[in-house]
């Protein structure tokens, strides 16, 4: 049995079938994979993704193991020293390595802290609204004007130096920003017609902020993420800098160019190979925070 249909029927049927199977997601990521700049920094990110946590395993040095004989050694492939060696002799490729990941750690759970604190917040503060919405917001308002570097130093004092607290000390501080934005948005969302159906039908207003507003503002909060991973990553290299950040025989990038900056007379490339490695990661984060804001809303371009 053959099964005919016209050429009219036909063109009906694509395009039907295109409407069903293309949603705001798929639009936005066809917009995404045409940002030439964007995709690249994504590209290049997943590399610098991997060789942050495969890269360490997979190298000839180890990033505590020190040569006596190869002290502030420049790079070289002899020995397969690509980076050169820092002041006490260790492979800086392999620090690099190992700093790449710790700031990617940081970056990553601090703004998962801040995502987690802030969305909760900013979507309870809109809805709500009112008094509840004064008082909270005026809380922000008060955090906001605690200097970031007093707040840590505290936390230090109190608490004790901690790898665990310094990712909970900057999404502690992060999630202001995020906070505003989604009440921003839960503010926009709440007079829809959907919101007030579910208000008619008797849902409870957790459930609301659960099931209804909260996916409605990922949009702008995916795009806020990735740009503020580079921010906390440079929040993290500054505390480091300074000394309040991670510390021996742990490593960062922030670390790393604290320790380069101090011999960088004597081994420029104890400085370059840091910072250059930041810089690219910073940019790639940029690069794709500002092809998803297109992607997402493409009003805003």
């Amino acid at each position: 049995m053959v099964l005919t249909s016209t050429p009219r029927e036909k063109a009906q049927f694509i395009e039907q079938a295109a409407v069903q199977g293309r949603s705001l997601w798929d639009d936005a990521r066809a917009r995404l994979m045409r940002n030439k700049a964007a995709v690249t920094g994504l590209v290049i990110l997943a590399v610098l993704v991997f060789l942050a946590f495969i890269g360490p395993l997979l190298w000839v040095h180890e990033s505590d193991v020190i040569y006596r004989d190869r002290v502030q050694m420049a790079p070289t492939l002899e020995n397969l020293h690509l980076f050169g060696t820092d002041a006490q002799g260790r492979d800086l490729f392999a620090r690099v390595l190992v700093g790449l990941r710790m700031s990617l750690m940081v970056g990553v759970v601090a703004t998962m802290v801040s995502l987690a604190i802030g969305v909760v917040w900013g979507a309870t503060a809109g809805f709500l609204g009112g008094r509840v919405d004064q008082i909270m917001m005026r809380i922000v308002d008060v955090l906001y004007s605690l200097p970031f570097i007093f707040f840590v130093i505290i936390l230090m004092v109190v608490f004790g130096r901690n790898i665990i607290l310094i990712f909970v000390a900057i999404g502690a501080v992060e999630w202001l920003t995020m906070a505003r934005i989604v009440r921003g948005q839960t503010i926009a969302l709440k007079g829809m017609e959907f919101v007030e159906a579910a208000q008619a039908a008797g849902v409870s207003q957790f459930s609301i902020i659960r099931r209804h507003i909260v996916p409605n503002v990922l949009g702008p909060v995916v795009v806020y993420v990735t740009l503020t991973i580079p921010v906390v990553i440079l929040a993290e290299s500054f505390l480091s800098f300074l000394g309040l950040g991670v510390q021996e025989p742990l490593t960062s990038l922030g670390n790393l160019i604290s320790n380069g900056a101090r011999d960088m007379e004597i081994a420029p490339w104890t400085l370059i190979a840091p910072a250059a490695t930041m810089m690219l990661t910073l940019f790639c984060f940029n690069f794709l925070g500002d092809g998803l804001r297109d992607a997402i809303d493409p009003k805003d371009r």
